[in-house]
C-alpha cells in the first residue's frame, strides 16, 4: 500500500478529515472523524507507518500475531498501535484502518453517530 493510497482509504470514510496539527513536524498527518483521530501517518518516511486505535484486548493479540505491529509510538500503547504497512498485506491494512475508524465512531455521541450513517 503506498502513501497515497493509505490516505485514500481513510478519506473514503464518512465525515473525515486531514490535517497536519503539528507545527514542530509538519510531515504528520493526521485523519479524524468529528474531530477524533483514528489514523496517524507520516507520508514520506520509510517504511510507510500508519499509528491506529484499536481495543486494547485486540491490540495485544495483533501485536503478538505480527511484528509489523507495534504499541503506538508517542502514544496512549493500551490503546493505540503502529502498523509498518509494508509487513502486512494490503486487505489487512485496510482492515486495521476500518476497525480503528469505527471504533472512533462508536464512541461519538448518538446524535453524531446517527448523523454518520446518513452520510
Amino acid at each position: 500500500m503506498t502513501p497515497a493510497a493509505l490516505r485514500a482509504f481513510c478519506l473514503s470514510f464518512a465525515a473525515v478529515a486531514e490535517e497536519t496539527p503539528f507545527p514542530r513536524n509538519r510531515e504528520v498527518t493526521v485523519f479524524k472523524v468529528e474531530g477524533k483521530i483514528f489514523a496517524l501517518c507520516a507520508p514520506g518516511e520509510e517504511p510507510l507507518k500508519v499509528s491506529l486505535k484499536c481495543d486494547p484486548e485486540e491490540a495485544v493479540r495483533q501485536r503478538a500475531a505480527h511484528p509489523a505491529i507495534v504499541p503506538g509510538w508517542h502514544l496512549n500503547k493500551r490503546h493505540w498501535n503502529t502498523v509498518t504497512v509494508p509487513g502486512l498485506p494490503p486487505r489487512m491494512v485496510r482492515e486495521l484502518i476500518e476497525d480503528s475508524y469505527d471504533l472512533v465512531v462508536a464512541g461519538l455521541p448518538r446524535a453524531l453517530r446517527l448523523r454518520l450513517d446518513r452520510a
